[in-house]
């Protein structure tokens, strides 16, 4: 038995807005969270959004070389949003690579370690919104990046 009037959604057996109203019913369903416990939510909301986007990125970076065997880019860990990776060439460490997600956007950025026969040139990290990426924004990145290392 239904009290109180029926909403228009049950009305239309659910035909208007599900979409919308699924939407505001996770938002709200957010903030209730957050009221409750501002840092479980933190954590849970990160598992479930920034999570599954920071392993697309590294399934890009392992994408972008797997049909090179001159060629490894390795992770080697990472923390919060961001993942470290090695680059290899012909086995040897070549330069360090990081990619990050920072407010919403997909970062990539290259530098020099120690033991390395080859330097980075300076340059900024190369970013974009985290629904620009794909496997040629990927390809186009680290391509890019790959300039910048030079023989010491």
């Amino acid at each position: 038995m239904v009290d109180g009037p029926i909403s228009p959604s049950v009305a239309n057996n659910g035909d208007s807005g599900e979409a919308i109203d699924r939407k505001s019913l996770q938002d709200a369903l957010d903030r209730l969270s957050h009221k409750v416990d501002a840092g479980n939510f933190e954590r849970m909301r990160w598992g479930r959004d920034e999570m599954p986007k920071l392993l697309r990125l590294v399934e890009l970076v392992k994408g972008a070389v797997e049909d090179r065997s001159d060629i490894e880019i390795n992770e080697e860990g990472g923390e919060g949003n961001s993942k470290r990776f090695v680059i290899k060439v012909h086995g040897q460490r070549i330069a360090g690579l990081g990619m990050a997600l920072d407010k919403g956007r997909a970062v990539a950025a290259i530098g020099s370690i120690e033991r390395s026969s080859f330097a980075v040139e300076q340059g900024d990290p190369i970013h974009t919104l985290y629904e620009n990426v794909d496997a040629e924004w990927m390809a186009q990145t680290l391509g890019t990046l790959m300039e910048r290392i030079v023989q010491r």
